[in-house]
């Protein structure tokens, strides 16, 4: 277990921004992980579990206690199970079940972060969502002391979000597992309309499971959401605000909103959401509200590429980026009445 002193933290964040943490320690066993919780709640020392850092923003100021870089690595198939200890890196798992022919997990090709992110917030992309195919999730339970296994059921999956995102402070994952699909080299059916149009089939249909991995990697890719060293529109945390899901009566009055502001012709996105519910395209909200694509001419900047990425240029702060961030949730919420929530976790910081 490698531990260091006043780190920065910074450079294991997508965002490449955040101050230093006071005490980094880097686990690479599950052993290694609950001793390190286990020691910092025995000491009442404040505790930031760090994966990937994909979905992380930290404040200037840093952490002011034990961040914990969960690297534990493993990766098992048994048929159509498995098995991914919770440090090791999603993009290569989806690759390797793409390479064993189980489908499931394909149309999330190329979200950068860690296995053991992806139940808490029920990392979904394309028509996928983890949640379809996890089975368990293997955690340390810091109320009980206790490591535990939760059922898909007991993982509370909903809309980019689980029990494990409810109650932030009382889990910590080790492994996750999962039940993909044998389908004779052929994905998972094609469930996103932007995937099934660039792919020429219709919604439902099914393809070989290269080409599905492939044509999201390209997608992706052209929206600035696969993580390249050399191109400041990927600096970011991907989507930093979920899609609005709204009631009937908040919808209605959005709609009246939108043909007030936009014409009488104009519809908003809408997508069933369950009953009662609808869901609407927050890159939508966020164009319609004057923050095209580019938009802002400090260090932090929405993606040239995409409306739903929030960027660092190279050189910003967190506060430029929370700025920004700002400015975009008042914009939206003038216009059209709807307050835009982050998907990234806040540390030390907040809108």
């Amino acid at each position: 277990m490698q531990e260091l002193h006043d780190a920065p933290l910074a450079p294991l964040t997508t965002f490449r921004l955040g101050g230093p943490a006071t005490r980094l320690v880097t686990a690479t066993t599950d052993d290694e992980v609950i001793a390190a919780v286990r020691e910092a709640d025995a000491a009442g020392t404040p505790l930031l579990v760090i994966g990937g850092g994909s979905n992380l923003v930290i404040g200037d100021k840093g952490f002011d206690g034990t961040a914990l870089v969960v690297a534990i690595k493993g990766v098992t198939l048994d048929g159509t199970g498995l098995e991914l200890a919770a440090g090791e890196v999603w993009t290569d798992a989806v690759a390797a079940c793409v390479e064993a022919g189980l489908a499931g997990i394909e149309c999330l090709a190329g979200i950068p972060g860690s296995a053991g992110a992806t139940p808490i917030q029920n990392v979904g992309a394309y028509g996928q969502e983890v949640a379809s195919t996890i089975t368990e999730v293997v955690a340390y339970d810091r109320r009980s002391g206790e490591t535990v296994t939760l059922s898909n059921e007991e993982c509370a999956f909903s809309y980019r979000h689980s029990r494990f995102k409810a109650d932030p402070e009382r889990y910590v994952v080790l492994r996750v597992r999962f039940r993909l699909e044998d389908a004779d080299g052929m994905s998972g059916p094609v469930r996103y309309a932007e995937t099934a149009r660039v792919l020429g089939v219709a919604p439902g249909e099914r393809v070989p499971l290269a080409t599905a991995r492939d044509t999201v990697l390209k997608l992706r890719a052209g929206k600035g959401m696969v993580l390249d060293p050399e191109d400041h529109d990927t600096w970011s945390a991907g989507s930093f605000f979920t899609n609005p899901i709204l009631d009937d009566e908040t919808f209605a009055a959005f709609r009246t909103r939108v043909r007030e502001r936009l014409g009488d012709g104009v519809e908003p996105p809408a997508y069933p959401a369950g009953d009662g519910l609808t869901k609407t395209s927050a890159a939508w909200l966020i164009d319609k509200a004057g923050f095209t694509k580019g938009y802002g001419s400090g260090p932090a900047r929405i993606s040239t590429k995409h409306t739903l990425a929030l960027t660092n240029r190279g050189d910003a702060t967190t506060e430029d980026l929370l700025a920004l961030a700002r400015e975009v949730v008042a914009g939206v919420r003038d216009a059209f009445g709807i307050t835009l929530v982050n998907e990234p976790v806040m540390v030390g910081v907040g809108l």
